[in-house]
């Protein structure tokens, strides 16, 4: 709740001229029954049409008092709810920014959805309804009761009865209520992260035919989901009604102990029984406040959550860190890696140098731990031991934004947005011209399909270019990457959906192209890596070799065998 507290406090002005508003509204509603009593008792009873004619005036005055207040209300209630709103889903956004992969991996993606979207919408109808109905209940409440007193004072022990009961019961309802919409939040978690990873992996479930098999997950998680919403919105089922049953009862009690009521002071009655009325749907409401409350302030936990999240990666003092200016020499000194939660580490004291403007090509079986060590020069990890230099320096002493602006990265599923081709390329670099999109383009052997379209680089691609094939986003991504003019380039695994002559191309212009720049290249093929200056061997997390081509096939098993398994016959 202090997370809810917080942000209406960015707004306090509005939202207390919302709630004056609404007391306005309120007060306008507790006046009619004692001028309705007043036009009874003293106008109908004494035939006074004047006194009728005047009672009704001061009512309409009051009703049309309370319209504009009621109007003013929806209207500041709305606009801090949805201003809320959007400043919590804008800070979510910039704080999952600043994670690193390793905060993501805990948290998973599909909650952190979840907590952008459906959380933050709990907490945005939460302060609409406290603005709107919530601060309405107890100023409704506590004006009712002290009205049906001062008409009718020998009611105050019903009063007291009504209001110990109805404590209870709200009571029992928020204690039960609680861990039932933490566990509904909880399975639509799971439901958002079933859908999501079916509509990620359509084409595959289609291919293998497995359709009924998604739809039994996806029911299993729907399933779940709906039996904590029944679970949670049972207990409004159960303790609503009773709260009823209670004031009713009240209304009763009051009809009975009235019986001998003055029938000249009848309107008084009457004034109670609306009261009492009054009553009993500020004390429903409360029901409904408390569960929408309580589901708030779940949602308002997980929200807190992710906002108290430390990144795992810290940024070095502004005085202490390294200057832009890198050369591209990259090193790994006894470097290990343990993801969270694995059972053995990933990399295990891995030691290499890479010389600036050096072409190192790295191979090794899946999971080798190839895309883990590449990860660690970006700080998309930090290394749990040993150090990930550049130029000597320290990478967690370099500011990240400096790091990685040096740095672009290819990765191994090719990833492009929904816009045109050119706003694609230009995420290298926005400020990109066309003659430099254009050079990207041809390095990567990507100009000639671009110009293909009938708009050209001006084409625009489906959500994660849907509408190329693997080789044309692996070849624009390669673009992307180059309009950066990067210091220090790192190909994932990227020339895998090219033929050999493309790729042949690809990598050669990048070598006669890009001189300077540090290339880290990953490749399942040995034909690809055997071009490069050097080559990296991995096995198991470890460096079993690091030479040229021909020293490798002479001196590391390891290689050899790779070699072997591709090319055929014995490596010599």
């Amino acid at each position: 709740m202090k997370l809810i507290l917080r942000y209406v406090g960015r707004h306090i002005g509005v939202f207390l001229l919302g709630i004056l508003f609404l007391t306005l509204e309120t007060l306008a509603e507790l006046l009619q029954p004692t001028f309705m009593a007043g036009i009874v008792d003293k106008g109908v009873a004494n035939l006074d049409v004047a006194a009728i004619l005047r009672y009704g005036a001061i009512m309409l005055a009051i009703t049309a008092v309370g319209a504009v207040g009621a109007v003013m209300r929806n209207i500041f209630a709305s606009q801090t709810s949805q201003q809320i709103g959007k400043e919590l889903r804008g800070d979510l956004y910039k704080k999952t920014q600043s994670l690193s992969h390793e905060n993501i991996d805990r948290l998973q993606t599909s909650s952190i959805i979840t907590r952008i979207t459906n959380d933050v919408t709990q907490i945005q109808n939460f302060v609409n309804g406290l603005m709107r109905i919530m601060m309405k209940v107890p100023i409704m409440c506590i004006g009712a009761i002290t009205l049906v007193i001062i008409q009718t004072p020998n009611q105050l022990p019903v009063m007291v009865a009504i209001l110990l009961i109805s404590a209870g019961l709200i009571a029992a309802n928020m204690k039960l209520g609680f861990p039932r919409y933490g566990r509904l939040q909880k399975r639509l978690d799971r439901l958002n992260e079933v859908s999501r990873e079916f509509l990620s992996g359509v084409r595959v479930v289609k291919a293998f035919n497995a359709e009924e098999r998604e739809s039994a997950k996806f029911s299993a998680a729907a399933g779940a989901f709906a039996d904590a919403g029944v679970s949670a919105t049972r207990v409004l089922a159960v303790f609503g009604p009773l709260i009823n049953l209670t004031v009713n009862f009240g209304i009763i009690a009051l009809l009975w102990l009235s019986k001998a009521q003055n029938s000249a002071e009848i309107g008084r009655l009457m004034a109670s029984v609306n009261y009492m009325t009054q009553v009993l749907f500020a004390l429903g409401m409360v029901s409904n406040i408390l569960n929408n409350a309580v589901r708030a302030t779940t949602s308002a936990a997980r929200v807190g959550e992710l906002l108290d999240e430390v990144p795992k990666l810290s940024e070095p003092d502004a005085s202490s860190a390294a200057p832009i200016e890198i050369a591209g020499e990259v090193t790994f000194s006894d470097v290990t890696f343990t993801y969270s939660g694995a059972a053995r580490p990933a990399l295990g004291g891995v030691t290499f140098t890479v010389r600036p403007g050096e072409t190192l090509g790295i191979i090794g079986a899946t999971g080798s731990g190839k895309s883990t060590l590449i990860s660690l020069i970006p700080r998309f990890y930090d290394s749990t031991y040993g150090t990930v230099a550049i130029d000597g320096r320290d990478v967690r002493a370099i500011a990240t934004d400096a790091l990685r602006g040096s740095i672009a990265v290819v990765p191994q599923e090719s990833l492009l947005f929904t816009g045109s081709i050119a706003d694609n390329l230009r995420w290298g670099d926005e400020n990109a011209g066309d003659e430099m999109i254009v050079s990207a383009a041809k390095i990567a052997c990507a100009d000639d399909f671009v110009r293909a379209f009938p708009n050209g680089y001006e084409t625009v691609l489906g959500q994660g270019g849907v509408n190329l094939s693997g080789g044309q986003k692996q070849r624009l991504s390669i673009a992307r990457a180059l309009v950066r003019r990067p210091k220090i380039l790192i190909l994932d695994d990227c020339t895998s959906a090219l033929d050999a002559t493309t790729e042949s191309r690809v990598l050669g212009g990048l070598r006669g192209n890009a001189p300077g720049t540090t290339v880290l290249l990953i490749s399942q093929r040995i034909s690809t890596v055997m071009r490069c200056d050097r080559v990296l061997c991995m096995e198991n997390g470890l460096v079993t070799g690091i030479d040229t081509h021909e020293n490798l096939l002479a001196s590391c098993p390891a290689y050899r065998a790779i070699y072997a398994s591709q090319i055929g016959g014995e490596a010599v």
